[in-house]
Formats: structure tokens, C-alpha cells, sequence
């Protein structure tokens, strides 16, 4: 049976009740988005900013992964060359495995595990500035694609937060044109945005500083609101409290002072489509926390 979200006291679940009848989850009896009979398979799909992938290896991060039974797993901030990666573990058994590297070595990063094999892979999304920086890699499923996606972020200076309007700017473009297609969109990762006060601990004190800036919160509404994009974590009723990055600085983990800026972006089919959420914290592998989430989706839909 699909491996369980581990013992987070931070999952929520969309009301249902079903049946599990096969290896493949289909279930016989399902109540999801008012009572839809029909036959379902979860589609899971894990995002973690690694923070470097090979310290989060050490940490122990392909262990639980291999415990996830996840579908599509995305990594950011791999920080490594993919011949750098010699070890077995960052070619998973039983995945197809992706990475898409930045020019710059030791920096930013991406990647992406899939069980499916892709009909295409898509390295970057059309703007040279940032995709040397390995910000973007995109697997085509068939009826669904998933986006592996690191934002820039903008805290170091002035000169990187210019940066970033620059990115927002040119990948509004690139959302626009990924709404007009037909399949489905998971566009997971770390966006280095916390949309809404009830997205970091200390909003009042962060009104200033990069990340909680007036024009990244209002780029974020155009997303959820113009474009017609879906905060997935968002559909379901969640606890207060829910973060997805710390500081190092302090006790910001222990007291969980957080900003939640991982997310899944998702088309409005999917939206609709949200069975589970989980902030995974019971290990640590980065100063990001694992953000996973269940789809009634078959990949072949």
C-alpha cells in the first residue's frame, strides 16, 4: 500500500472515505469534492529545497524518500554537477531521474525523480539569465506535467532582488503560456515568497525585507487571482502555524519561526483534485522541510 506522510501532526486530509481494492489504489467508494464515486489513484508528489544535495543525502534524505512511495519527487538548490553525483542513491531505483544544472558550480539547481517516464523533458523556460542558473526543469507526463521550480531569491542585495523582479517579470510570460494548455500543471518549489500574513511567523517584522516585499505578495495575487493558478496547500482546511523554511539564525526551527514559501502551483483542474497535504518535520534534511501532497490523478488521465 502507498507509504504513509510519516507521523507529521501537519497533514490534512480532504474528506473521504473509500476502499483500497488493488496494488494501484484504485478505490471502489470515494467521497472527494461531494461524494464522486468512481475509481481513483493517488498521485503523490514530494518538493524539498535540498540546500544542497549531497548534504541532504548525508542527512539521510534518500532513506525516507525511498519510503514515500512518491510519484514525482522535485528537488531545488541541488548545488552539485550531475558528474559530481557519483553515488547510486541520486539515481533512485525505480525512477527516472532528472537534473538540471546551473553554470555556476556549487550553485542552485534542480531536479526531478518521476516513476513515469516522461514523453518530453523541458530544461529551463526561455530566459537565458536564469536558466543558467538551473531554476527550471519540466517532465510531460501525459495529461499532466510537473515543474521543478527554484525562484531566485532576493535577500543578499539589492543587485539579486533586482534579479528577481527580473525573473517574476519574464516567468509571468512563461505562466500565461502554460495556462493556455491543455494538461495539467504541478509547478512545485521554492518561490521565495510568502504570499499572505499567515504565511510566516513574524509578517509585522518582515514587511521590508525581501520575500514579504508589497510587489512580491502582489505578483503572488496576480498568480492565484488574474492567471487563475491554485495554491494547492491552500484548498484544504490547514493548522495555524504551517511553514516550510527556518532560518538557521537563533531557535528559529526549535520555535518554529518559519515563512512558508515552497508550494504547489497548480492548474485549477487539479486544484480540485487535492486529497492530502504534509509538512513533513519529524527529520530534518535542509533548512527546508519536505512539502508533500496526494492528487486523485492517474498520470495517464
Amino acid at each position: 500500500m502507498m507509504a504513509a506522510f510519516g507521523r507529521s501532526r501537519r497533514a490534512a486530509t480532504r474528506s473521504m472515505t473509500y476502499e483500497v481494492v488493488d496494488k494501484d489504489y484504485r478505490v471502489s467508494r470515494a467521497a472527494i469534492s461531494g461524494n464522486v464515486l468512481g475509481r481513483i489513484r493517488l498521485f503523490r508528489v514530494i518538493s524539498l529545497n535540498a540546500n544542497g544535495i549531497r548534504a541532504a543525502a548525508r542527512k539521510g534524505f534518500f532513506d525516507w524518500m525511498a519510503e514515500q512511495d512518491a510519484d514525482v519527487i522535485c528537488i531545488q538548490e541541488t548545488k552539485a554537477q550531475v558528474h559530481q553525483l557519483t553515488d547510486e542513491c541520486f539515481t533512485p531505483a525505480g525512477y527516472h531521474s532528472y537534473y538540471e544544472d546551473a553554470v555556476k558550480k556549487g550553485y542552485s539547481g534542480v531536479a526531478i525523480y518521476t516513476r513515469h517516464k516522461p514523453r518530453k523533458v523541458v530544461r529551463g523556460y526561455g530566459d537565458k539569465e536564469f536558466d543558467d542558473e538551473g531554476r527550471y526543469l519540466e517532465v510531460q507526463l501525459g495529461g499532466i506535467n510537473v515543474v521543478s521550480l527554484y525562484l531566485p531569491s532576493g535577500s543578499s542585495s539589492e543587485e539579486r532582488q533586482e534579479a528577481k523582479y527580473r525573473c517574476m517579470d519574464s516567468f509571468t510570460e512563461h505562466l500565461r503560456k502554460l495556462r493556455r494548455r491543455r494538461s495539467e500543471y504541478v509547478i512545485c518549489g521554492d518561490w521565495n515568497i510568502a504570499h499572505k500574513e499567515v504565511d510566516l511567523r513574524n509578517w509585522k517584522a518582515n514587511r521590508k525585507n525581501s520575500g514579504f516585499l508589497p510587489e512580491e505578495r502582489a505578483w503572488m495575487d496576480k498568480v492565484f487571482g488574474e492567471f487563475r493558478w491554485v495554491d494547492a496547500f491552500r484548498t484544504l482546511e490547514q493548522e495555524p502555524h504551517q511553514y516550510t523554511w527556518w532560518s538557521n539564525r537563533g531557535r528559529a526551527w526549535d520555535n518554529n519561526v518559519g515563512w512558508r514559501i515552497d508550494y504547489h502551483v497548480v492548474s485549477p483542474g487539479l486544484g480540485e483534485r487535492v486529497i492530502r497535504t504534509d509538512i513533513y518535520r519529524e527529520q530534518r534534511f535542509s533548512d527546508h522541510a519536505p512539502l508533500i501532497m496526494d492528487y486523485d490523478w492517474t498520470h495517464d488521465d
